[in-house]
């Protein structure tokens, strides 16, 4: 089966590749404006739930330095449909901080608007963006569900979602293939370079994954402040001691699992998966105790 999809499967930098690419994420764009939702009325219980959660400003935070680094970085692909498919990135993940500003707002959660960032390096600081985004999407697709079936929100409030979360898992398939298709185009001396340069910076975001995972085995959810301070960008990782004791790092893995099958799945068979944090989560799953 792996090899019959691989057979169709596109040359990386062809201009087939190009084409598919370029098209898959221009034409599943869906349009919404985070202003003109209507925020769900909660009862005293779920607004409580929804504004002790300890991560907001961490997540507003995260979607500023994101938006604006993916923004900057669209000036780096000579390609026009490529750039306008990274420009339109960009925007969605503004509209993702628009969106977390405006429920924050209309529930009364205090946040701090962040400033603007600058990004330094335009390509490192997209590639360490979008390999975040690709172990963030990947528990955020697990959370997502946990928020979902468990009833610990209202579902007109996990609907408004709903959009957002598909939105990062074509963010995290367009970049594991424009990364691809970059290094494609490379002269042959200057590809190990690249491939070091990404290697370098998924060790980063996984020793930091690793740093926040010890942080959660240190200390119980409910003693907040005991032992290390999980980092910002890893709210993701750490959000799911918030929705209640009832699910396990080890059964989030497997949920996690699921649902990146599913929401990938609906896309262009033709690009390229993201393997990495599946395979480590696989990994993950088989070693770790199902109490854990």
């Amino acid at each position: 089966m792996n090899e019959a999809i691989e057979s169709l499967m596109p040359v990386m930098g062809s201009e087939e590749h190009r084409r598919v690419l370029a098209r898959f994420f221009l034409e599943s764009h869906v349009g919404y404006v985070p202003e003109n939702i209507q925020w769900p009325p909660l009862d005293d219980t779920e607004r409580a739930r929804l504004t002790s959660l300890p991560f907001w400003q961490e997540a507003v935070s995260t979607e500023n330095v994101t938006s604006n680094t993916v923004a900057a970085a669209a000036s780096l692909e000579p390609d026009p449909e490529l750039r306008r498919a990274i420009e339109l990135q960009g925007f969605e993940e503004q509209r993702h901080a628009r969106l977390l500003m405006a429920l924050t707002s209309h529930y009364d959660i205090d946040v701090d608007r962040p400033p603007p960032f600058e990004p330094r390096s335009l390509e490192d600081d997209f590639l360490f963006a979008g390999f975040g985004e690709c172990f963030d999407s990947f528990f955020a697709f697990g959370l997502f569900a946990v928020a979902r079936t468990s009833g610990y929100f209202t579902p007109a409030l996990v609907d408004i979602f709903e959009p957002v979360v598909q939105e990062e898992a074509r963010h995290i398939l367009f970049f594991v293939n424009w990364v691809k298709y970059r290094r494609s185009l490379l002269p042959w001396w200057r590809r190990p370079l690249f491939r070091t340069r990404c290697a370098w910076i998924i060790l980063k975001q996984v020793a930091s994954r690793a740093k926040t995972a010890r942080a959660m085995g240190a200390r119980p959810a409910s003693a907040p402040g005991a032992g290390a301070e999980p980092a910002a960008e890893n709210f993701t990782l750490s959000a799911h001691q918030e929705l209640g004791d009832s699910i396990t790092l080890h059964s989030l893995l497997d949920l996690c699992l699921r649902e990146n099958e599913r929401r990938l799945g609906i896309y262009d068979s033709r690009l390229a998966r993201p393997k990495l944090v599946p395979t480590i989560a696989r990994f993950l799953y088989r070693v770790l105790p199902a109490r854990v």
